[in-house]
C-alpha cells in the first residue's frame, strides 16, 4: 500500500493535535466566570493557576524535546498526548487553587511536547523549502483550536456543565493516538507507506538522507556556544508574550472591560484566531515564495519575521487608540494575531535550519522554555497593572517587545544557515 502525499497526512495529524491542545487548555479561560463563582475564586487565583500550569509547561518545553529527540517523534507525540488528555479531564475533580494548580502542571508537562515534536517532525518530513509552510500548518492549528473553542465550550458548558465539559475535552487527545499510530510508522526513508517519488523529493531536500541512531545530539553547552542559537532563544523571549497575552487574558478581559459572561465570551473571543489561522499560512507561504524565487534560507525568514513584525507593531498600538468597543478590540486583535502567526512559523523553523538530527528538538524545546518564562513574568504583572491602571500599560510593553524581537534575531544570527 502506498498513500500519495504522506508527508501531508503527517502535518494534518500534527495540526488536529494542535487543535485539540488549544480547545484543552483555554477551557479553565472560557469557563472561568463560571468556575470562579462556583469555588469562590478570583482574577489573581487565575493568574496564580495560569503562571503555575506556564512553569510546568516551560520547563516541558525542554524535556519533551529531549524526550522526542530521544524515542523519536512517533512514541514522543503518544506520551504527550496522552498525558495531557488525562489531566484536561482531571481538571473534573478539582475543588480550588491547590488542586487546579496540579493538574494544570500535569497538562502544561504533556502540552508542552506539541511544539518541538512538531517542529522535529516537519524536519523529518519537509525539505527547507517547504517547511515554513509545514509549520504554519502546525500553528494554524493553534488558532483553529482557539476559533473552535469558545464557542464549543460554551455550548457543551451549557448542556452538562464545566465539570463534564474538562471529561469530554480530555478523551479528544486519547482517541487522536488512534490513528497517529496507524499512519505514522516511521521516518521517510523507512516507511512502507510512502511513494517513491515522494522519498525522493523530502530526502534531497533535507540535510541527512538517514540518521544515524547511535549519533548523539549535541549537548546543551555546544548549542549554546553558537550565536545563532542565542537568536532563537531571545526572539521568543519578546515574541511569545503577545500570543499568550491574548489566549490567557482576552476571555477575563472582556469579562472585566464589557461584563461578559460564559455564553458572550464564546461568541466574541475566537473572532481573532481566524486572523491568527491565515497567518500562519500565509507566513509559511510567504517565505517558501521567496526561497522559491531565489532567496536564501537566511533572506527569506528574517523578511518574513520583519512584515510580521510590522503588521503585530502597527495593531498593537491601535488597540491602544481604537479599541473601544468589544467588536473593534477582537477585530483589532485579529490583526496583531494575523502578525504573529506570520513571524512565529519562520521563528520556530530556526532551530531545523541551524542544525539537524537529534539536536533539534532540543533548541526548540530550549526556545519555548525561555518564551514561557518571559510569559510567566507577564502574567505576575497583569493582575498587579490592570486593578490599579488599566490593560494598556500591558499593551504598551508587549509593543515595545515587537522590534526588539526583530533586532534580536539581525543581532545573533548574522546569517541564518546550517551549521553542524
Amino acid at each position: 500500500m502506498k498513500l500519495k502525499g504522506l508527508r501531508w497526512w503527517i502535518i494534518g495529524l500534527v495540526c488536529l493535535a494542535t487543535i485539540i491542545n488549544y480547545i484543552d487548555r483555554s477551557a479553565l479561560a472560557i469557563m472561568w466566570p463560571d468556575i470562579s463563582k462556583d469555588l469562590g475564586m478570583d482574577k489573581n487565583d487565575y493568574a496564580l493557576i495560569l503562571n503555575i500550569f506556564l512553569v510546568a509547561y516551560a520547563i516541558g518545553q525542554s524535556v519533551s524535546g529531549k524526550m522526542f529527540d530521544k524515542i523519536g517523534t512517533r512514541a514522543g507525540f503518544v506520551v504527550s498526548i496522552t498525558l495531557w488528555g488525562l489531566a484536561t479531564a482531571l481538571h473534573a475533580f478539582a475543588k480550588g487553587v491547590l488542586s487546579f494548580s496540579f493538574f494544570r502542571v500535569l497538562l502544561g508537562l504533556g502540552e508542552a511536547g506539541n511544539w518541538p515534536g512538531a517542529v522535529k517532525s516537519n524536519a523529518e518530513w519537509f525539505p527547507a523549502k517547504e517547511r515554513a509552510l509545514a509549520q504554519g500548518i502546525f500553528n494554524s492549528g493553534a488558532a483553529m483550536g482557539s476559533i473552535v473553542a469558545p464557542p464549543l465550550i460554551a455550548v457543551v458548558w451549557v448542556a452538562i456543565g464545566w465539570k463534564y465539559t474538562f471529561v469530554l475535552l480530555g478523551l479528544l487527545g486519547i482517541l487522536w493516538v488512534i490513528p497517529w499510530l496507524i499512519i505514522n510508522k516511521s521516518v521517510p526513508a523507512k516507511h512502507k507507506w510512502i511513494t517513491e517519488k515522494e522519498r525522493e523529493y523530502i530526502l534531497s531536500g533535507i540535510k541527512q538522507k538517514e540518521e544515524d541512531p547511535s549519533k548523539p545530539g549535541l549537548s546543551m553547552k555546544q548549542i549554546l556556544s553558537h550565536r545563532e542559537a542565542w537568536a532563537v532563544l531571545a526572539s521568543r523571549f519578546f515574541v511569545e508574550p503577545i500570543w499568550w497575552l491574548f489566549v490567557g487574558w482576552m476571555p477575563i478581559y472582556l469579562a472585566d472591560v464589557y461584563g461578559f459572561d460564559v455564553k458572550e465570551i464564546g461568541f466574541f473571543a475566537w473572532v481573532p484566531y481566524v486572523g491568527a489561522a491565515l497567518g500562519s499560512l500565509s507566513g509559511g507561504y510567504f517565505s517558501g515564495r521567496l526561497m522559491v524565487n531565489g532567496a536564501t534560507v537566511d533572506q527569506a525568514r528574517k523578511r518574513t519575521i520583519l512584515v510580521g513584525c510590522a503588521i503585530m507593531f502597527v495593531g498593537l498600538i491601535a488597540t491602544i487608540l481604537a479599541g473601544d468597543t468589544a467588536l473593534k478590540f477582537v477585530a483589532i486583535v485579529a490583526v496583531v494575531l494575523y502578525g504573529f502567526q506570520f513571524v512565529i512559523s519562520n521563528i520556530q523553523t530556526i532551530p531545523s535550519d541551524l542544525f539537524s538530527g537529534k539536536s533539534v528538538g532540543f533548541l526548540a524545546g530550549m526556545g519555548g522554555t525561555v518564551g514561557i518564562f518571559s510569559v510567566i513574568i507577564m502574567n505576575f504583572l497583569v493582575p498587579v497593572i490592570t486593578e490599579r491602571y488599566s490593560y494598556t500599560p500591558i499593551f504598551i510593553m508587549i509593543a515595545v517587545f515587537v522590534p526588539l524581537g526583530y533586532l534580536s534575531i539581525n543581532f545573533f544570527a548574522k546569517e541564518i544557515k546550517s551549521i553542524d
